[in-house]
């Protein structure tokens, strides 16, 4: 039986495809297959937190009666997704990491020695060019110029 944490790991309680069918039909007239496939993605899990099943809700509504009607269902259950709790995940040098406040010097040394890439197009070559070398030049590294 799938367990589901709504707050605390420590309090999963059994999943209810009922309760959650009934709790989407005030948006919507889902039936379980419907839920049952919806969820598949999760069938590998043994606990999934609320937040999981909300954004499933959502797109079963979504896909039923419209983007209003999706809103309404989040916003009734948005208690579940505690936005202070969640952290930006950046990938630096090959890892997911959100600061780096526990990276040692090493790691920062060469985490502030990459090559940060531009995309925006509104600057020219020249200008692209002198901020890379005053970049490797602040930092100490040798930078080749074609």
């Amino acid at each position: 039986m799938k367990k589901i944490i709504y707050h605390n790991p420590n309090d999963a309680e059994n999943f209810d495809i009922k309760r959650f069918a009934k709790s989407l039909s005030k948006y919507a007239k889902v039936n379980e297959n419907e839920i049952k496939s919806a969820l598949s993605d999760f069938d590998q899990y043994e606990t999934m937190h609320v937040s999981c099943l909300i954004e499933a809700g959502m797109k079963l509504i979504g896909d039923k009666s419209g983007e209003e009607a999706m809103k309404n269902y989040f916003n009734e259950h948005s208690e579940y997704f505690d936005e202070g709790k969640f952290e930006r995940l950046r990938r630096i040098t090959g890892y997911l990491v959100g600061t780096l406040d526990r990276w040692n010097d090493a790691k920062r040394a060469e985490e502030s020695a990459r090559v940060k890439h531009c995309v925006n197009s509104a600057i020219n070559d020249a200008e692209r060019l002198a901020a890379l070398e005053t970049q490797a030049f602040e930092q100490n590294i040798a930078y080749a110029t074609a």
